[in-house]
């Protein structure tokens, strides 16, 4: 006797979607970012409303990774003037990635460990590839990045986040007596369009240098 009763076939597994769409139409891929998806306008987009320190920041405005990548590529610049524009851009894009992933606090990046740093990685890549410049940044042009990264954040945490300066000193080290800054975390349509104007700048400043 043939059973009517129909079959319990369990729906087959769709894979997750490893893509997000952007404001500009693109979609980029977070498994095999191609530079042909990124478009600068979506990352200042994001940048400007990704905030830093999860927000937990004094004023009426976040303090947005877009504000962020501008002084610290200042920084950069103050403390190497010999920096070329390719090598300024860079340190104007090192937090680039986070339009995408957002700006994950150092003890939460420190639990996901190699996980979240490969999705990281390539997107860096991309972004760099898109923009003509090397994909993998130097060793140290990255230590230059990265300490003008910890001097920005020494401010913020002073001056926003609510760190003593000895908890500061601790966590990022005390910033160079030259450098002294007064951080107002900005609204969003104004550090998106610093942003933008300061990448546009560095990429004229490129194009001139290979003349």
């Amino acid at each position: 006797m043939v059973s009517l009763t129909p079959s319990k076939r369990r729906p087959a597994k769709v894979a997750p979607r490893a893509w997000q769409r952007m404001l500009s139409g693109r979609r980029l891929d977070l498994v095999d970012p191609s530079p042909l998806d990124i478009e600068i306008e979506d990352i200042a987009h994001g940048l400007a409303r990704v905030a830093r320190w999860n927000g937990q920041t004094l004023g009426a405005n976040a303090f947005s990774v877009a504000e962020h990548s501008v002084i610290v590529e200042q920084i950069c610049s103050q403390r190497t003037p010999s920096l070329t524009p390719a090598e300024r851009l860079t340190a104007l894009l090192h937090d680039a990635p986070e339009y995408v992933i957002g700006d994950m606090i150092s003890p939460f990046k420190a639990i996901l460990g190699d996980s979240y740093k490969g999705v990281e990685t390539r997107l860096e890549q991309a972004v760099h590839l898109r923009f003509g410049l090397p994909a993998i940044t130097p060793a140290k042009l990255k230590k230059q990045i990265k300490r003008a990264d910890m001097i920005c954040a020494w401010f913020e945490a002073v001056q926003l986040a609510g760190f003593s300066k000895t908890e500061a000193n601790q966590f990022f080290g005390k910033p160079p007596p030259e450098i002294n800054l007064t951080l107002e975390p900005k609204p969003v349509g104004l550090a998106q369009s610093e942003f933008l104007a300061r990448h546009e700048a560095l990429l004229t400043d490129m194009a001139k240098a290979t003349l």
